[in-house]
């Protein structure tokens, strides 16, 4: 294997001979850069944990209506996935380090703005359309460039790991946000928010690497390979693997099932959780505090999923996991209780491994069909997944102003999980499935 890598490597580069050694590390590279977009994913997560614990403080000062507020979260969800395959397109041209640093700051800039707004449009410019902006440069794509790109093996494992960080943020934030909403209002967390994202920078841009060939490795698992040219027309090439990937059937199953997805997740528990909770005399402290759990549990979700997407057939896999979220869902409205008991502990430990555990085989099956695109396609799987996050976000606002609960949105939530689990048995195998996925 040593002899292979120093022959593919001798004529073109003679001076990465010292590199060689750093080849067959005790710790290959590829863990060390995956380690630091977990960090980042975890420090940006702090923005995704807030809009849930706005909603009530926003509605009580400003007495804007949870429509309009809903409205605001639903911007944001909505360009969060729309950015996404320009980022990944846009991480070929410029590198992960400039995209990340400089999304990460815009993050910071539209938290801070919302400190001194006073009307509900100022809500949809700072958080809807920046913190939306930025967070979709920092969405799931950004764990699918560096997967693809460091590790050859161990890609699903991998995924579920960089995926469960955003859980492992949530963990660490919503307690601390809920309890700074609670003692000392919604600013201090807005800014808290945009502390966070600002430490993270200097970690991306000392540490991060865009590509293995950077300190002459080959990825983990793989032979090394030279360090491609930039990529030019970023945005062009966004829309055209949009363009070829829409004319194939397994891009529309991916993407309904993917919003569906969204709508089940951030659109509706993240978003209204907390609130609806309320609602039946639950402490907003205690609501955020079972939404941290949750994310406990994605943590082990995730990365059980990861595994076993090395293992399993993907779409099989997606199958099950919606139709046990939906469901779950189905009975939540009979669990929502002034107290926390047991039956709610089981559904957040239930609901929570299941999660976000759909992406690593969405991930999966976008690398089988659609190969070197694979990023920029789940760019726009993930815009399906906030559009459809977006649309529930709205929508449980507007249900709540019109019923005065949101007992129908949870109702229709799990039977659109039913759907989304017929949909991903209706996918087909990739003509790649068997290299994408094997494990090492």
């Amino acid at each position: 294997m040593l002899g292979d890598v120093t022959q593919t490597t001798e004529t073109p580069a003679p001076t990465r001979e010292p590199a060689g050694p750093r080849r067959t590390p005790r710790v290959h590279r590829a863990w060390f850069v995956a380690a630091v977009t977990f960090v980042t994913i975890i420090g940006a997560a702090a923005f995704a944990s807030l809009p849930g614990l706005l909603i009530e403080p926003l509605h009580g000062e400003f007495h804007w209506s949870r429509g309009t507020i809903g409205f605001a979260v639903s911007v944001n969800l909505a360009l969060y996935g729309l950015t996404a395959p320009f980022a990944a397109a846009l991480m070929d041209r410029f590198g992960i380090r400039r995209v990340v640093a400089a999304a990460l700051s815009v993050i910071a800039a539209g938290s801070l703005l919302t400190v001194w707004m006073t009307a509900a449009w100022q809500l949809v410019v700072y958080w809807g359309v920046l913190v939306g902006l930025g967070s979709g440069s920092m969405a799931l794509a950004f764990a699918a460039t560096v997967t693809n790109r460091w590790f050859t093996a161990r890609r699903g494992l991998v995924t579920g790991i960089l995926t469960a960080a955003g859980a492992s943020g949530q963990l660490i934030f919503l307690p601390l946000l809920s309890w700074l909403v609670e003692r000392h209002g919604w600013r201090p967390a807005a800014v808290t928010v945009a502390l966070a994202a600002l430490a993270v920078v200097p970690f991306v841009w000392l540490l991060l690497r865009d590509h293995p060939a950077d300190v002459g490795l080959a990825p983990y698992g793989g032979e090394y390979a030279e360090k491609p040219a930039p990529v030019t027309g970023a945005a062009r090439r966004a829309v055209t693997v949009l363009f070829r990937a829409a004319r194939t059937g397994p891009f529309w199953l991916l993407a309904g099932t993917f919003a569906i997805c969204g709508a089940s997740t951030n659109g509706l528990v993240k978003t209204h959780f907390v609130p609806a909770a309320h609602d039946h005399g639950m402490p907003v402290t205690a609501a955020a505090g079972l939404l941290a759990v949750i994310g406990v549990f994605d943590v082990v979700g995730t990365v059980a999923s990861g595994w076993f997407t090395d293992r399993f057939e993907a779409r099989r896999l997606l199958a099950v996991y919606y139709a046990l979220r939906g469901v779950s869902l189905l009975f939540l409205p009979m669990l929502l209780a002034p107290a926390v008991h047991p039956p709610m502990l089981f559904f957040i430990v239930f609901y929570g491994l299941d999660w976000v555990a759909t992406v690593p085989p969405t991930i999966a099956l976008c690398r089988e069909h659609y190969g070197e695109d694979s990023a920029i396609v789940f760019g726009w799987v993930l815009a399906s997944h906030q559009v459809g996050a977006a649309a529930v976000a709205f929508a449980g606002g507007v249900a709540r102003d019109v019923f005065g609960s949101y007992d129908v949105v949870w109702y229709a939530s799990g039977a659109l999980c039913a759907a989304a689990a017929l949909m991903a048995l209706v996918i087909r195998r990739g003509a790649a499935s068997t290299p994408a996925v094997k494990p090492a």
